[in-house]
């Protein structure tokens, strides 16, 4: 049986990605932070609680086929009051699990998540990934070190790595960002937003990333190759939050405070024909995702 295992899999999309693997007949385990009782719904087949350190790794019963790198700060927000702890978070993290595979596990293939903050403000849409790097952000410059020492252990030992530059990745059990946040506030009769509505992302279901991770996976060498992980076209956020309120309550308009975040890009747009090329197809459109989110937020509120 193949093994696989995906740190910070207790993060909305490490267990996503652990249930893509195990429904292909991975041995899936899982290691990072959490008080995690039902991992085994998600597939995993062990359960690690624990730091991502070399010393954590060598635990592992079993050394993996292939590491999908999870764990890492997820927030622009903490990455701004708590640097140096995002640091350690993301670029730490990374460093002990390229030294593991060096040291240890040389064979073993890794698929590292990164982002779309790498890139920063741009000129030109859509984004490929050969655009230069300009992070405005301590999550999105800790981001670019991580790659930066992926493709450095990648060149100088030969180690087979894939990374993946995620836009906006949004589905079930997401518990922050736009979505939640919007669900919260039309809970609240809140229907009021920041921004202006006209701001473009390019929305991708995490159904479609974990099968592009999976992908990836099987894409990883010794040369690095970076593919950007998108649906390749871009949505008004007025539109994702009308749709969303629609769905919540067919009477419900959203409003605006046309204020803008310092540094926050107008528009983001991802251009896919490198995943693409792998043979990977994003299917979920974002109409039926944001029907399944408020399905998937209105069920929690229902246990809460």
């Amino acid at each position: 049986m193949n093994k696989v295992l995906i740190t910070g899999a207790y993060g909305f999309i490490g267990r996503h990605v652990a249930r893509e693997y195990s429904s292909r007949g991975w041995h899936v385990t899982g290691i990072g932070h959490g008080e995690w009782s039902n991992w085994h719904d998600y597939g995993l087949t062990e359960w690690h609680k624990a730091d991502v350190t070399l010393d954590s790794l060598l635990t592992l019963s079993n050394y993996p086929d292939v590491i999908i790198h999870c764990a890492g700060g997820a927030s622009v927000g903490f990455s701004v009051e708590q640097p140096a702890i995002d640091f350690d978070l993301t670029v730490r993290t990374t460093s002990n699990v390229l030294e593991f595979i060096r040291l240890y596990s040389p064979s073993t293939k890794l698929v590292y998540p990164s982002s779309a903050a790498v890139y920063g403000q741009v000129e030109a849409l859509p984004i490929t990934e050969d655009m230069p790097l300009n992070p405005v952000s301590p999550y999105g410059t800790h981001k670019q070190m991580s790659e930066i020492l992926c493709q450095l252990y990648s060149r100088q030992y030969n180690l087979s790595v894939a990374i993946v530059r995620m836009f906006s990745i949004y589905g079930p059990e997401l518990r922050k960002q736009l979505l939640w946040d919007a669900c919260q506030k039309l809970h609240q009769d809140d229907y009021a937003f920041f921004g202006t509505g006209e701001e473009i992302r390019d929305w991708l279901h995490v159904d479609d990333v974990s099968k592009l991770l999976y992908v990836a996976s099987q894409n990883a060498t010794v040369d690095c190759p970076v593919v950007n992980a998108g649906k390749g076209m871009g949505v008004k956020v007025k539109n994702i939050l009308e749709q969303l309120c629609g769905q919540y309550e067919s009477n419900i308009k959203p409003t605006f405070s046309s204020t803008f975040k310092p540094g926050d890009p107008n528009a983001y747009i991802s251009d896919i024909s490198k995943a693409s090329a792998w043979g990977w197809t994003p299917l979920v459109n974002w109409q039926e995702g944001i029907s399944e989110y408020v399905d998937w937020y209105n069920k929690c509120q229902k246990f809460e």
